[in-house]
């Protein structure tokens, strides 16, 4: 499926934005440049709401008829939201992804961006602004790495392993209190769990084929809609944990990307018991 924008223009637009509004201000930050939005580990910075702006005008100016959402415009109307299902075309942007790695000074954090048509997502872009590189899908055609020299590399997600060889990430601050503990206690099942606070470095680890699952609870369109397809089309199973598929306007449901289906029934069925 081709997309309604053209994937190269729209990630040479998210690279510029972090060439000129995020990398500049990686390790020095001002202290009245980070301010907390939700909770502690919940911040914005300088450099996240700079990037969002020039994004967002390049968007106006190259595709006017997108409906432009970004994290930092939904905290400041979040009835941008609701505008979503309904969108012909939409471009959702995550400035800085990993805000709470950025404002520490730990280099892992990465600018994301996906299309949505019609309540479908059709693209998805990932920029590392440190490696500087992309990661990118569109539906129908693979997954990719590319460099700024046009050097691309297909990717594919690892070959499935026995549960007890798994290694993968769980973002396990957002489940509910009353089923952490088991679940925590059912992550010891697998070889190795952690998380990268960023869900963009997360999914590029997937669908370059060096873990076998990814688990989120709190869906934000900009968190995941890019992600979610490039590891679908690296070959990943991705699903709610009802097992209905992931769609744009989903908030909630959980989120459990596997290799294959059958890793994912495992996983599910041992492990992510919600």
């Amino acid at each position: 499926m081709t997309s309604l924008v053209d994937v190269t223009t729209l990630a040479h637009v998210l690279r510029r934005a972090a060439q000129m509004e995020i990398l500049p201000r990686f390790r020095r930050l001002g202290s009245d440049d980070v301010r907390v939005k939700s909770e502690a580990t919940d911040l914005v910075t300088e450099a996240d709401e700079r990037a969002e702006r020039m994004v967002k005008a390049e968007v106006s100016r190259l595709w006017p008829e997108a409906l432009f959402i970004g994290e930092e415009s939904v905290a400041a109307d979040p009835t941008l939201l609701d505008k979503l299902p309904g969108a012909d075309l939409a471009i959702i942007v995550d400035p800085v992804d990993g805000t709470f790695n950025f404002a520490s000074g730990i280099p892992a954090f990465g600018v994301m961006a996906s299309v949505v048509s019609k309540g479908e997502t059709v693209a998805g872009i990932i920029f590392d602004p440190m490696g500087d590189d992309w990661v990118l899908a569109e539906r129908g055609s693979g997954a990719w790495l590319r460099r700024p020299d046009g050097e691309t590399l297909r990717l594919k997600v690892a070959p499935a392993v026995a549960l007890e060889d798994m290694v993968g990430m769980a973002s396990t601050g957002f489940l509910p209190k009353e089923k952490r503990p088991e679940i925590m206690g059912n992550l010891a099942k697998v070889r190795y769990s952690t998380n990268y606070r960023c869900a963009a470095h997360e999914y590029r680890t997937l669908a370059g084929g060096h873990v076998h699952y990814l688990m989120y609870n709190k869906l934000m369109p900009w968190d995941h809609l890019a992600g979610s397809l490039i590891a679908a089309e690296a070959g990943a199973y991705v699903r709610r944990f009802d097992g209905s598929p992931y769609l744009p306007h989903h908030l909630d449901g959980g989120l459990l990307v596997a290799v294959d289906q059958e890793s994912w029934d495992v996983l599910r069925r041992e492990v992510f018991t919600v």
